[in-house]
Parts: structure tokens; C-alpha cells; sequence
């Protein structure tokens, strides 16, 4: 995720190393925070193969340099959008910075396997909380807090999915009248 932040922004234009840090940090946000512990060395490792340049710049001061994308680190990159691993579909976080950079692929049926990928994951029926093997819905849990985790990410999840699908150009499915829709997370209740 780090990796393909950092190649990401470069992607748009050189920038020194602080700024590439601040934006890195922004898209991340408060639930992975960046640290120079690990931007560092990831760019470090991202030098070393070849994917990115540090040029000094002696117009920032001492100590400062600009980073800039090779064009290995382009290649690298559209490999990486093309090809997310699972956990980077499944898990919101790591697919939001596949979604911020997923308009430098040309390609839009590309765009598109990666966004099915995602769709496909999230209306798989899942939960936070199970009985035995069956995932549970919000309305079958009484604690409340817990149930406002699950309504928030059924919440979240329908918005989601039909932003998936507009983008897709896709219509979303329909349901009977007496049905509920399947959410990600929730599964639809039992037929009675």
C-alpha cells in the first residue's frame, strides 16, 4: 500500500520528499498513519530498484531532495493497478489507494476487472460477528454498539456498491418486494 502511494503521487509530478509525506499521510488518514520509519525505507527500497530517482535540491536547503517516477517505476506501478493483490480489494483502506490512483491505467475494461474484483468482494455476505458459520445482521444483535458497527458498514457498503456500479455502468439488481438487499458484511436475513 505504502509502495504504491509513494509511486502513485509521484506518477503526477516530482516532489520533495516532505510533500510526498504530507500526501501520503492525507490519503492514509487516521487509521494507518505513515511514519518515517516506514516512508523512508520504503523509499529507500523504491531508489534501489530503480523505480523512483532522489535528485538533490539545493533551492530546499540542505539535506533536501526531490523524488521523481522512472519510467521502470511507471511500469511498476500500472503492474500494481492492474493486479491488486486480495487483501488490497478486500480490505477498505488498501483498495481506497488503488481507487486514488486507478485513473493512470489507459486501459478501461483494466479500470473495470478492478473494480468487479471489488464489487464481486463486497457482495459476498459476511459480518463482523457470527453464529457458528453464520454471519449476523444488526438486527439480530442486541448490543447496541455492535449493532451500529454492522449498520454503519451495511450503510457504507450499499453506497459502495452502487457507486460500483454506476461506474461500472451497471444497474443494480432487483429485488422482490418482500426481499432485503444483501449487504456486504450483513447478509440478507433468512427467507421466511
Amino acid at each position: 500500500m505504502l509502495e504504491l502511494a509513494i509511486l502513485g503521487f509521484l506518477a503526477e509530478g516530482p516532489l520533495p520528499g516532505h510533500e510526498l509525506r504530507r500526501r501520503v499521510s492525507q490519503l492514509t488518514g487516521y487509521t494507518r498513519p505513515v511514519s518515517d520509519g516506514s516512508l523512508y525505507p520504503a523509499i529507500t527500497r523504491l531508489t534501489k530498484a530503480g523505480l523512483i530517482e532522489r535528485r538533490a535540491d539545493p533551492a530546499a536547503g540542505a539535506a533536501r531532495y526531490t523524488l521523481s517516477l522512472t519510467a521502470a517505476g511507471r511500469a511498476d506501478m500500472l503492474q500494481r493497478l492492474r493486479t491488486p493483490a486480495d487483501h488490497e480489494i478486500t480490505d477498505f483502506t488498501r483498495f481506497y489507494v488503488v481507487l486514488a490512483f486507478l485513473s493512470h491505467l489507459p486501459d478501461p475494461a483494466e479500470r473495470h476487472a478492478v473494480l468487479r474484483r471489488r464489487l464481486e468482494f463486497l457482495e459476498e455476505p459476511a459480518s463482523f460477528f457470527y453464529d457458528n458459520e453464520r454471519p449476523l445482521r444488526a438486527e439480530e444483535v442486541a448490543d447496541p454498539y455492535r449493532r451500529g458497527m454492522l449498520l454503519t458498514a451495511r450503510a457504507t457498503s450499499r453506497a459502495e456498491r452502487t457507486w460500483l456500479r454506476e461506474a461500472l455502468g451497471e444497474q443494480p439488481p432487483v429485488f422482490d418486494t418482500g426481499s432485503t438487499d444483501s449487504d456486504p458484511h450483513t447478509p440478507a436475513a433468512p427467507a421466511s
